[in-house]
């Protein structure tokens, strides 16, 4: 549509709503006007610039909402909600009740030339993460190297010595990663985070697509989106691909899950259901002769893929917790035949911990000759004596994470800690070294966000995912934009109130002053092997004793929540 034509009908439905209620009810108050919108001045703003203007990616969704009244951005809210309630997307804080998970109906929305620099550096990432454990559990030649300490691997409490020459069928370890992507205040995309073991929270990215395209369809008139309803297909080719060899054309891949108390058990139930494979249980596997088979109605059948989400101390009770009922006795002991294959793989998390993460930089021109794409966040080493000091001497400034944690649990944000948590942090740290990193504040960018009274700025974060499937790294375009829901809070976590936006990667323009633009993005993102994620465009709806014990092992595996 046009816009002047836009701009015609915004206006005739202001003035039909204002003639039905004269008397000025929130169906004729118009929702929000952004050209009021607060500039940001503590960083950079998702879509205002520091004039106040309107970013130019984000024109057409400012002028829809702008058009929109009170009354009908609530009902569209409503709509939301009841959808969200009526699939079971909820979840709780602690012992809460259950409720929609927080969908902020302003999408995230990142241009072609971003995107393209975003997703090489991701799979530039992966790949060498993929290459690090490969080498962690085989030669160690990165020790004999000197590019990472001994000692910090051998102290990892993810370093698993039973994963030590198991080595995949296709050599992919890394099925599924998600990296958490901050911006800081020059508009620069970081690294906070890897995740290699379970990363949760793509079930969110599909269903806020969805819930977006059917309750704001307009939204999408005016914009070329990517869509991302695709990734379950391309997750069960990766899976399919990582089968041993002794699986035949057709290997049965399975999910395993903790179980229905799990925070996270919506989205292994939605992948399992959108794959077309079998949902498991710990009970529902049984090893025998160096093979895993599924009881079933008709008897036992062969396994050749475990996609887990079952954490590795819960994994095998032969190798790791003697006391866990989630996961399948001898399961490890197949993987080493060479008759199954777990995703992801065994030990991942020695490559994904908080102190191993200030190497990843080294990592990449290590194992692949290439500069990093992605700048990590500036890390201090607690164990190293110096480091540890500067830290200490200015934890007002700094943010102080446990190696271990997760959800956002146990950080301490110097500016907004008082007095006793700032003194609680500076103990634990002269306590354990090796068990925290410490890390300058980045002033995560902010994004408008629904209010009460109308939109705010709310910090925000990004969790691309991405399949490596053993050719290529695919990043699925967009990813999972988490908001920190409370003001000034840099805690983005849904188990700390956050909430979540829907993201919008742009196709690239037709135009070829938009398209030169993209191909420099792109050169300056050096040496990307990132496969585009082929697919249509996303343009409105589419189709798409031992029971006690059990529980609280699925409550305690994932404490920290969805994502």
């Amino acid at each position: 549509m046009a816009r002047g034509r836009y701009e015609r009908t915004v206006k005739t439905e202001r003035r039909t709503a204002a003639t039905r209620h004269p008397g000025g009810t929130d169906d004729a108050v118009a929702l929000y006007d952004f050209g009021t919108y607060p500039a940001s001045d503590r960083g950079w703003d998702e879509m205002v610039d520091e004039h106040g203007a309107v970013r130019p990616h984000y024109d057409a969704v400012a002028q829809v909402l702008g058009g929109l009244s009170v009354e009908g951005f609530r009902e569209r809210c409503r709509a939301r909600d009841r959808s969200f309630v009526d699939q079971g997307i909820t979840f709780s804080h602690s012992e809460g009740p259950e409720r929609p998970f927080p969908l902020d109906l302003l999408p995230r929305i990142i241009p072609a030339p971003e995107w393209e620099v975003i997703e090489s550096g991701v799979a530039q990432r992966v790949r060498a993460l993929e290459a690090f454990l490969d080498d962690v559990y085989g030669d160690r030649q990165v020790l004999a190297d000197g590019v990472v300490p001994r000692s910090l691997l051998l102290s990892s409490a993810h370093f698993c010595r039973e994963a030590a020459g198991l080595r995949p069928a296709n050599g992919v370890r890394i099925h599924v990663a998600g990296i958490d992507l901050v911006r800081d205040a020059g508009g620069r995309y970081r690294v906070l985070e890897d995740n290699l073991r379970t990363p949760s929270g793509i079930s969110y990215v599909i269903e806020n697509r969805r819930a977006m395209t059917h309750v704001f369809p307009e939204l999408f008139a005016r914009q070329r989106v990517l869509p991302v309803a695709d990734y379950p297909a391309q997750l069960l080719l990766a899976l399919r691909a990582a089968a041993p060899a002794s699986a035949g054309p057709d290997p049965r891949v399975v999910v395993l899950t903790p179980g229905v108390h799990n925070a996270a058990y919506f989205e292994h139930a939605f992948l399992a259901r959108q794959m077309g494979v079998t949902l498991v249980e710990g009970r529902d596997l049984v090893c025998r002769d160096g093979t895993v088979l599924m009881r079933s109605t008709s008897g036992t059948q062969r396994v050749d893929v475990v996609y887990r989400r079952v954490d590795d101390d819960y994994l095998d009770p032969l190798q790791f917790r003697g006391d866990s009922v989630l996961g399948c006795a001898g399961i490890v002991d197949a993987a080493r035949a060479g008759n199954l294959t777990i995703a992801n793989a065994v030990g991942n998390g020695v490559a994904d911990d908080k102190a191993m993460y200030r190497h990843v930089p080294d990592l990449i021109r290590y194992y692949l000759g290439e500069e990093p794409i992605l700048a990590n966040v500036d890390t201090f080493d607690l164990q190293d004596p110096d480091q540890r000091a500067h830290v200490l001497d200015h934890l007002d400034t700094m943010v102080v994470k446990p190696v271990s944690g997760s959800g956002g649990y146990g950080i301490m944000v110097g500016p907004a800690a008082t007095d006793a948590e700032r003194e609680q942090a500076r103990r634990q740290v002269l306590a354990d070294p090796r068990g925290f990193v410490a890390q300058e504040v980045v002033t995560l960018s902010t994004s408008p966000t629904h209010i009460d009274a109308g939109f705010a700025p709310r910090h925000v974060d990004l969790r691309p995912f991405a399949v490596n499937d053993g050719d290529r790294v695919r990043v699925v375009p967009g990813g999972l934009t988490r908001v920190a829901l409370p003001e000034g809070s840099l805690v983005v976590n849904s188990s700390q109130g956050g909430g979540s936006k829907d993201t919008w990667v742009l196709a690239p323009a037709d135009d070829e002053a938009d398209r030169a633009a993209a191909h420099a993005a792109a050169d300056d993102a050096r040496g990307s092997s990132g496969e585009r994620w082929a697919r249509p465009l996303d343009q409105g709806p589419t189709e798409t004793g031992r029971r006690f014990t059990a529980d609280t092992q699925q409550q305690q595996q994932q404490q920290a929540g969805p994502c």
